[in-house]
């Protein structure tokens, strides 16, 4: 029997939900996110005080598949493509639209739309492995996962954009000193760390929490007019030439 591509685990009222998909590194397809969805709204269904999102294998998500993507024929790659980015874009205001706390558990590298699972989670846990990259300009894609929508926010607009056209990476420590990452952890105790934090969430008074979360989160209805205009632009970008040849290049195919 196949495992889950994501596994649901509870203790008490906290949620743990992991990523499944080690030997690609989490890479985002389809029913990755498809299995994520429905992972978040059982655990929504059951009234946890907290959720975690943690990934197994040495990274948290390599976001999408850039792979999968070359793989398919280029005649139907825009409608793979809107199905990989607007399934994306629903987990992240699932995650901002939770009645609680959502905390990033981060052991490894996060690349392109993954990122946002770790932005419009409320905290974020990271070890010294962990790191934050885009690689759109390098393999020609356009920016998706909130790097647009949600980024500029928490570091800041011309870092969030020099970032991106550079193809830089952040590393834990500076994405702590830039407020993406709020606690630091030694890396075999990212998700421990993140569950403490996540039982020390728990104990504080359920009202209040959701009221600070609803009144301090991004505004789902404004961030979804965002991502509607990243899933735009990458879907007239992923039919180009230039992502066609980008991806060859990044694959070794060209």
């Amino acid at each position: 029997m196949n495992e889950p591509l994501v596994m649901a685990t509870r203790t008490g009222d906290v949620v743990r939900l992991t990523l499944n998909r080690p030997d690609r590194h989490n890479a985002l397809v389809p029913e990755l996110l498809d299995a994520l969805t429905e992972a978040l709204a059982q655990a929504s269904a059951h009234e946890p005080r907290a959720v975690v999102l943690a990934a197994n294998g040495r990274s948290f998500s390599t976001g999408g598949d850039v792979a999968g993507f070359y793989a398919v024929p280029r005649a139907q790659r825009v409608e793979y493509a809107r199905r990989v980015v607007r399934a994306l874009n629903g987990v992240i205001l699932q995650l901002l639209r939770l009645p609680v706390p959502t905390i990033a558990a981060v052991h490894g590298v996060v690349t392109g739309g993954s990122l946002g699972l770790v932005l419009a989670s409320d905290l974020v846990v990271a070890g010294p492995r962990a790191s934050f990259s885009p690689w759109y300009t390098h393999v020609g894609f356009s920016p998706d996962g909130g790097w647009t929508a949600l980024l500029p926010e928490r570091i800041g607009r011309a870092r969030a954009l020099e970032l991106q056209l550079c193809n830089g990476a952040l590393d834990a420590d500076t994405a702590a000193a830039l407020g993406l990452v709020q606690r630091l952890a030694p890396h075999e105790g990212v998700v421990e760390t993140a569950l403490a934090l996540a039982d020390e969430l728990e104990s504080r008074w359920p009202g209040s929490v959701r009221r600070t979360l609803a009144l301090t989160r991004p505004d789902p209805v404004a961030v979804e007019r965002r991502l509607e205009a990243e899933l735009d632009n990458f879907l007239e970008q992923i039919g180009s030439d230039e992502a066609e040849q980008g991806m060859a290049a990044f694959l070794g195919k060209g």
